[in-house]
């Protein structure tokens, strides 16, 4: 045996298909890109595209949404926790935490917490510090003997969250700022107005009568007259009386 007659073991490697090579081939012509059109060219891809009528993913209604703040909480019972403690996958003397919890294979490794739920009956003495967990079942850990810890919730940095929160609380901002600004300058204009305007009745009473009557008085009686208004004596026609003389 030589090294050029040495083969691989039949049916070990396919060969190709060769396109192009005539029509008894099976690809030959159109080389299994159909008749002429852009789905003939090569790099074409028309993903969804039905000849120009409506696409099914555009035909089918929308259903739910994706919260993109969600959080994958995993949930484990007290019921789980006893019969960990029992076969010795989770040590009842070190504290149980999330990462004694994941490594014990309980809880997935990805999820973001764990909650623990009052399902069951515990029996050992535990420390617990977990994410979550019911009030029953912090009453049932303390009543075993343990004691649990929650640990708490990280608060949302400031300017981040959803859009709609953040914008009704600007608009609340705006608002009560526009308030204060508008009860101020009332507050402001009442004051100006109460110093300008005089008492109306006591000017009325002390200034008013007097002056109209001491410009009636001298008039009615005969007293001063205007100058520049010479008075024309009776039986005259207007002229004095040493002309009509």
């Amino acid at each position: 045996m030589r090294l050029n007659e040495l083969g691989g073991q039949p049916g070990g490697r396919k060969a190709r298909k060769r396109v192009g090579r005539g029509i008894g081939s099976g690809k030959g012509k159109t080389c299994g890109h159909g008749t002429k059109g852009q789905k003939a060219r090569t790099g074409v891809t028309i993903n969804g595209f039905e000849g120009g009528q409506m696409p099914i993913y555009r035909r089918l209604p929308k259903r739910g949404f994706t919260n993109p703040f969600t959080r994958d909480i995993a949930e484990i019972t007290l019921a789980i926790l006893d019969r960990a403690v029992t076969r010795g996958n989770v040590d009842a003397k070190q504290p149980v935490t999330e990462d004694a919890l994941r490594a014990a294979g309980l809880v997935k490794k990805q999820c973001s917490g764990v909650r623990l739920l009052a399902n069951g009956e515990l029996k050992a003495k535990l420390t617990i510090e977990i994410t979550a967990a019911s009030k029953t079942a912090i009453a049932a850990v303390e009543k075993a003997g343990g004691s649990i810890t929650v640990k708490p919730r990280k608060a949302r940095p400031e300017g981040k969250g959803r859009a709609r929160d953040r914008k009704r609380k600007e608009r609340a901002e705006t608002a009560e700022k526009k308030y204060a600004e508008a009860a101020e300058k009332a507050k402001k204009k009442a004051g100006e107005g109460a110093k300008s305007k005089p008492d109306k009745s006591a000017k009325g009473k002390s200034e008013g009568k007097p002056e109209a009557k001491a410009k009636a008085g001298p008039d009615a009686k005969g007293g001063e007259k205007p100058a520049g208004k010479p008075q024309a004596k009776p039986g005259g026609h207007g002229k004095s009386g040493p002309e009509q003389a």
